[in-house]
Formats: structure tokens, sequence, C-alpha cells
């Protein structure tokens, strides 16, 4: 899988499935608490209307995806004065032991993301601590099947990280990374479903390794990296002052992880191609004059630097839509994510001076050219919200 996580080991920590993960510690679970609802009402309408849509067959890919960011964006809009926290402090009646949770989740990610870590150091302290409680889960299921143990894992596994999940949403948390997540959550009104779909994404990658078309590459892709988005829009907020509709606010973060992940799987075709796989649309490939041979031997074409700059082109679309969104984040939070979307846009520019050779030629983003970008992030960061009452929404192709 080519993942926009880091693929790393987690230092510590117990998991269910402590043996194919690769890891272990002492068991962090709480006393057993009440399941309290945590969606309402009016999401949970949105919900029972997606499930009935979503089983429609003429429904794309997009439409799908959508009916889940009209959920997400229905949850923040929801008056919460009433809302009862099913967690106070995430299972955790210790605060100094809480701390500690969140402590060691942003060594992790100071220790594997240092560029976005830099910049999370902007936000509140709250803010702060939440995203890398999130960044750390992120990362922990995507080592599920990129890891070291990645050929150890199995469906049962992925379901037993599932009711983990559900476990830590209900305020029972395993150890003290899940500890983090479940206070987290128990703060912002971050909903399951964009988790749950991640392990769904792993699970496909235990399945697939061939993608038919665009239509499919683009779910996988939300599982996988456009999920992220919307676990982390709660938590960094929309800028009081924005004229934008919360639906754009999160498709355009939607657009975004859809962007990284589609930069990863160009980067990355020749790695992925020696393990067996191609995350590229089949019915593309066909109309380019190239099937799975020509990606296996890997040879630089006519051919293949014609496909490439088609999806090249259609990254950089997903880049542009994910633009007009962060400029409508909070203030505190707009730098790490504009860093974040102008290192990763130019890797596409190093595919391009590699002359599209993405087979034995990694493309990367040097120190310097990073450097460089911090301020110019920041500069765009300090910009204010657009005056416009609508972020444009994005209509893929």
């Amino acid at each position: 899988m080519a993942g926009v996580l880091l693929r790393v080991v987690c230092p510590g920590g117990n998991v269910a499935v402590a043996p194919l993960f690769g890891f272990r510690g002492r068991k962090f679970r709480s006393q057993r608490r009440a399941k309290v609802p945590v969606v309402a009402a009016a999401a949970a309408r949105i919900t029972a209307l997606s499930s009935a849509v979503a089983n429609s067959a003429a429904m794309t890919s997009v439409e799908k995806v959508y009916e889940v960011v009209l959920k997400q964006a229905a949850l923040v809009r929801e008056e919460r004065k009433e809302r009862k926290k099913a967690v106070e402090t995430g299972g955790v009646s210790n605060w100094d032991l809480l701390n500690e949770s969140y402590d060691r989740c942003g060594e992790v990610c100071a220790e594997y993301a240092k560029t976005f870590y830099l910049g999370t150091l902007l936000m509140t302290p709250e803010r702060r601590k939440a995203v890398w409680a999130i960044y750390v889960w992120c990362r922990r299921t995507d080592e599920l099947v990129d890891g070291p143990n990645a050929s150890h894992i199995t469906p049962k596994a992925l379901d037993r990280w599932g009711q983990r999940l559900n476990d830590l949403f209900e305020g029972r948390p395993y150890d003290m990374y899940d500890a983090a997540l479940a206070h987290t959550v128990s703060k912002y009104p971050v909903d399951i479903q964009p988790f749950k779909d991640m392990i769904e994404g792993m699970r496909m990658d235990l399945r697939k390794s061939r993608y038919q078309n665009f239509d499919e590459l683009y779910l996988y892709c939300y599982y996988v990296a456009g999920t992220v988005g919307l676990m982390s829009v709660p938590v960094m907020g929309i800028a009081p002052e924005s004229k934008s509709t919360t639906e754009s606010v999160y498709n355009a973060a939607l657009a975004l992880g859809i962007a990284n992940q589609l930069t990863n799987i160009l980067r990355d075709v020749g790695e992925d191609a020696r393990r067996g796989r191609i995350y590229l649309p089949q019915d593309e490939l066909a109309q380019a004059g190239l099937s799975d041979e020509d990606i296996f031997r890997g040879q630089v074409t006519d051919k293949w630097r014609s496909f490439m700059k088609e999806q090249i082109k259609r990254a950089r679309k997903f880049f542009d839509e994910a633009e007009q969104g962060v400029k409508e984040l909070n203030a505190a939070s707009r730098w790490p994510v504009w860093a974040s979307l102008l290192l990763y846009k130019q890797i596409l520019d190093a595919i391009e001076a590699n002359d599209y050779n993405n087979f034995t030629k990694r493309a990367y983003v040097g120190k310097a050219k990073k450097l460089v970008s911090l301020p110019i992030a920041y500069g765009r960061a300090i910009m204010g919200p657009t005056t416009s009452s609508k972020v444009t929404e994005f209509a893929s192709s």
C-alpha cells in the first residue's frame, strides 16, 4: 500500500493484536462505562439516508464518500450544549496519566513527522495534543498492513482492531495511545465512521491489488487518506469569520487526503510493482496503450510519459481544491496544513524532474526546498478566509 502515513513501528504500547502488530506492553483498560450516543439526531438521520442511498449500484464512489462528508459536517453544526460526554477523561481517572498519554503521542509525531510536528506547535495546546492522538492512531492502523509484520495480518486481526476502536470510542482504551484518542473524541465532534473506513482501507489492501477504474481507486484513496481530513477538521476548527459552508470545508479536507494519496501512488509505482501491486486505473492504462507488463518492465516510454502527465494533472486538481479549504481553517491550524500541502505538491514536480521515471528513481523534496516552503506556508497561513459564501465544490473526473 502506498499509504499516506509513515511506515514505522510505534514504540511501546499493547494492542489487541500485539503479536502481529510488533510491540507489547501493559494493558491500559479502564472501568467499563455505559455507552452514550455520540451522534446527534440530525446526523443519525443523515446516516440512515446515507446507508440507503449507498446501496444503490448506480452511485459513484465520489457520491458515496460525499454522504460521509455530509454526516461529519452535520456533527459540527449540531448544537452540542446538551451533548453528554461518554468519557470525561478518555477512560482515564488520573490526569497526570492522561497528560503522559498525550506526551507519548507527541513524541511519536516528533520522531516520525518532524515537519508536521513543528507546525502543530503553533496550535493551541488542546488542539495540538488532539492532532497528535489522531496521527498516532492512523499510523498504527497503517502499520497493520504496511509494517514489518504485515504478512501475518489477517481479516480477523483487523476485526479485533475494529472492536478495539469501538471500545475506545466508548471510553475503554487499551493502552496509553488509545487513552489520548479516547479523550480527544470525547472533547470534539469526531465521528467514528472515518476511523472505521480507514480500517476498511486496510482490508482492501489484503484482498485487492488492482483497480479497474478511477472510481474504484478514489474509494481506496478515501479509505486510507481522505478519512484523515474528516477526522482532523473538528479538531483544527473552522475560522469563525469563514463564510464557506461546513460541507465545502470538509470536502476540501477530503480533497487534500485524496491528493496526497494519489501523489504517494505516483511516487511509489516502482516500489509497489515490486510487491506485485499496481495502484493505477487499469482502464486508463489500457487507453494509453500500456499494460501491467509495462509497469513490471519499468521502462520510461513516450506512452508512459503521456499517461503520467494526465495522472499528475488529476492529482494537482485535487490539491487546487484543497487549497481553497485550508484558507477556511482556524488561524492557529492553517500553517501545518499549508506546509503539508505545499511539500506534497512538490513531489509531483520531482516526478516530472525525473523525466517521469518513478520505476527506479524516488521523487523527493530536498531539505533546502523544505526550508523554503515553511515560510511560504506560514505566509499563506496568516491570510484570512475567503469572502465568498462557499468554497467551490469539487467533482472528480
